[in-house]
Order: C-alpha cells, then structure tokens, then sequence
C-alpha cells in the first residue's frame, strides 16, 4: 500500500451509509491524506454539482468523477466532458417511454429533466439531482447531457437491462446497472475506469498507485483497473469476479477501514 498515490471511491453504497451519510470526521481524513500527499477522487454517477455540494471544503483538492466518468474535475477545474448526441438523447428516451415503468431522465451538465408525469418521484430523484426540472415532452429538451439514467421504480433495472437496454443501445454506448432501480447509459468508452485512466495520464500515476472502492456494476472497470480494488461487504454478489480484496460494509465504514491501513502504513515510513 505504500505505493498507493491515488483512491477513489464511490459514493452509493460504498462510502455513504444507508442512512445517505458520509462516515464520521471524514473531512479530518480527507485532510489526513492531502497531508500524506495521496489525491481522494469521488467516482459517482451523481452529477459534478451535487458532489460538489457534498464536498464544500474539499471540493476544490478533490478529483471529482461524475455521472460514472461523463465530467471529470480535477482540483476545481473541468478536465473531461463527454457528450450525448441529441438524437441518440432522444432514442433512449423514447425506448424507456414505450416500457412500463422505466422512466427516463435527462443528465445535463447543470442540471437533470425529467418528465412532468413523474412529479410523483420528486424527493428519490432530487436525492441524488439537486437541480432538477420538469418537462411535458422531453423530446423538445435541447442542450448539453453526459448521460440517461432510467428509473425501475419496481426494482427490476438488472432485468431491463438484459433485456432492452443492452440490446439496443450496448454496441454504441456505454451502459451499466448504478442499483436495483437505476440504470445509466453514457457516451461509448465512458466509464469509472477510463475516468481513472484518464486522470493517470494527468498526474503521471500508474494503475499500481491506484486504489478504489465500489458495490456495484458501474464500478466494475475500475475496480478491474486499478491494482488495490475493494469490494464492499454489502456488495452485489455479481461482482466478485471485479475485485480481489475486501473490507466492510458502507455501514461499518469500510473504506475507513482501509484508509486507516492506508494512512497508518505511510506514518510508519515517516517515522
């Protein structure tokens, strides 16, 4: 581990509790591994502005992957943007549209869209898009958007995934399941893992210096790509074959755990 140079980790599941909690004192880490010279990244699928809020005080020393690698900031500055084609924004509207219960919302890099007949799915949409509007047709919807997430309010987004979305959209873009009612599709070769690999280009780090924690599939490259990757106790069993290592649950703040290894290994070189 004391070659670690750069972790991320995601947020869902992985660093937050069920509760939605970040673990206790965690900006006294985040400062405890700034102070041993190891960059944290965030690698979520909510978008840049709600990470953001969530990291007021470190937002800006922060490597900051969002919608699953769409946007990537790196210490305040935008390093990565990559973008739907409006038609394409339009088919996987459509294709969720015509499926009961799959109910689509538009990622834009201010904000998300979502249609105004699922008002009803306001407070679990605005959980993880703070800013968030609402449209009769999303078809008139012009603008800048790095992904489509679909929401499976009956649970079933690993089945709608196999069965429609791969399918369909598979071959040209990159889509995962983000939990059991979410599912993400973003531009082709857009991912957790291309975001590590892109911000190692920038900082000359080597996937060996790299360290990441997940729970689900759009975690999947990256923990592949990287050489320390950690599987949480509370993960979906389908992904086991990703990772290698693994520490506690979300809930027993398991990748505290590790930083904790992590910190306490780089002290004693110190010392």
């Amino acid at each position: 581990m004391l070659d670690v140079q750069l972790i991320a980790t995601d947020m869902d599941h992985t660093l937050l509790t069920e509760a939605g909690e970040l673990p206790p004192h965690f900006d006294q880490k985040l400062d405890a591994l700034e102070k041993a010279g190891i960059q944290f990244a965030i690698a979520s699928g909510r978008p840049l502005y709600t990470l953001k809020e969530i990291f007021p005080k470190h937002a800006d020393s922060l490597v900051l992957i969002s919608d699953n690698g769409g946007v990537i900031a790196d210490r305040g500055q935008i390093v990565a943007k990559n973008l739907l084609p409006q038609d394409a924004i339009d088919a996987m509207v459509q294709t969720a549209l015509s499926h009961e219960d799959v109910r689509p919302m538009i990622c834009a890099i201010d904000g998300a869209v979502a249609p105004s007949s699922d008002r009803q799915y306001d407070a679990v949409y605005r959980e993880f898009y703070h800013n968030l509007d609402y449209l009769d047709d999303l078809s008139q919807w012009q603008g800048e958007a790095d992904k489509v997430t679909l929401y499976l309010p009956n649970g079933d987004a690993e089945r709608v995934f196999a069965e429609v979305i791969q399918p369909q959209f598979g071959d040209q873009f990159s889509a995962a399941v983000s939990g059991p009612v979410w599912i993400d599709i973003m531009p082709n070769n857009v991912n957790k893992g291309t975001a590590m690999a892109q911000i190692g280009k920038l900082r000359n780090i080597t996937p060996d210096q790299m360290m990441a924690f997940g729970d689900t599939f759009n975690d999947a490259q990256m923990l592949s790509y990287v050489k320390y990757g950690y599987l949480m106790a509370n993960a979906n069993p389908g992904m086991a074959p990703y990772a290698d290592l693994h520490t506690g649950s979300n809930d027993e703040y398991g990748v505290v755990q590790v930083l904790d290894q992590v910190l306490a290994a780089k002290a004693q070189t110190r010392d």
